[in-house]
């Protein structure tokens, strides 16, 4: 009888240690009240959860939770980490030029734009960790030049989604003070509030949704093919797209989304754009509904009509299989087959909108 009872009373610790560790704050709220009400009027909420627009499943035909895992332990790249501190740049963004209209990326899903006197923040976690636990998932070498202490006022913080990689309990408690209005998606209002935030600096949106700001800019909510959740109970809020338009230009804010019709479809409603921000990186064929291939992103951009695209999404954390630079590397290659401008600023470089060039390869110095 001894024998049984220690390992249930182990599981039952575990339990109860999980149980409490899963309710701190760093993990959010689950809407409720009217939040949760204005969520089951969406047309995208089917079956107690948010829904894509074509069937999605999380894997893959003939992958397994198990296969995955397994895949994770033995045939992880041996170059999943570069090999030396990533380079940067740094920008006094703080001490910029209103007349300058630029685009400073921070790694991975994470930057800055400032376009018609706008100061803008995207999906910023700039903590060193994508992950509940700070000892997993941790950044680059190199790739943590900025802080949030660095960040000037921001205007409008863009939040696409609430996974840990683009929603950061750290950072977005560090920027509370200086940040002005945020806008996501359905849902994600809940975590902000709990962590301190004004009901009257969110706005939250479903897709295909217009919001009028200030001095003539537009948002335009759109989908992207994706999942949302901080813990187990997943695809409660709503994975976002975003159209900007200001005065001068338009833009795309793509988050994470696997290839699908939608890129056409806003191409064709909203396109075309100046620049379209894309996600690159941390795909695998078991999951290539909810992350696209490089390849796919380059057919994206041709489908959104965009002049100039930034590949995302890359260069900060592991949470893929692939090598740490697979993903530039087979972009830039399908960029150049199809003739299309792709920009791939480092860390921190001051992308000029006026006059977006890169020329620097700078990810094969990395050795």
């Amino acid at each position: 009888m001894l024998l049984l009872v220690i390992p249930v009373s182990i599981l039952a610790l575990l339990f109860i240690a999980g149980y409490f560790f899963m309710r701190r704050p760093a993990f959010g709220q689950l809407p409720a009240g009217e939040r949760l009400e204005r969520i089951h009027r969406s047309p995208n909420y089917r079956d107690g959860k948010f829904q894509n627009q074509n069937p999605t499943p999380d894997l893959t035909d003939g992958a397994t939770f198990i296969s995955v895992l397994r895949d994770f332990i033995f045939k992880r790249s041996k170059q999943s980490v570069p090999p030396a501190p990533l380079p940067s740049v740094k920008t006094n963004l703080a001490g910029l030029s209103p007349d300058e209209d630029v685009l400073v990326w921070f790694g991975h899903s994470s930057y800055f734009i400032q376009i018609d006197g706008k100061k803008i923040l995207v999906d910023p976690v700039l903590s060193g960790s994508a992950s509940p636990l700070k000892f997993t998932t941790r950044s680059y070498p190199g790739s943590d030049a900025y802080t949030a202490g660095e960040m000037p006022a921001i205007d409008y913080l863009f939040l696409t989604h609430d996974h840990w990689d683009h929603l950061d309990h750290e950072t977005i408690l560090k920027l509370k003070p200086k940040t002005g209005t945020v806008i996501t998606g359905l849902g994600t209002g809940a975590h902000l509030v709990r962590w301190g935030f004004d009901e009257s600096s969110i706005i939250e949106c479903d897709w295909n949704e217009e919001i009028r700001l200030e001095d003539g800019f537009v948002v335009n909510t759109t989908p992207a093919r994706h999942f949302s959740g901080r813990g187990f109970k997943r695809q409660q809020v709503l994975w976002m797209s975003f159209v900007l338009q200001t005065a001068s230009r338009k833009l795309f804010i793509g988050g994470d989304s696997g290839y699908d019709t939608h890129f056409a479809v806003i191409g064709k409603q909203h396109g075309p754009f100046d620049l379209a921000i894309l996600e690159c990186g941390q795909y695998n064929s078991s999951w290539k509904h909810i992350h696209m291939m490089p390849e796919e992103l380059v057919q994206a951009g041709i489908e959104l009509g965009a002049k100039h695209i930034v590949p995302v999404h890359w260069a900060k954390f592991s949470l893929a299989l692939h090598s740490w630079h697979e993903p530039i590397i087979r972009v830039t290659r399908e960029a150049a087959n199809r003739n299309i401008s792709l920009l791939t600023p480092v860390i921190g470089e001051k992308l000029d909108l006026d006059n977006p060039e890169t020329a620097v390869d700078w990810w094969k110095e990395i050795k």
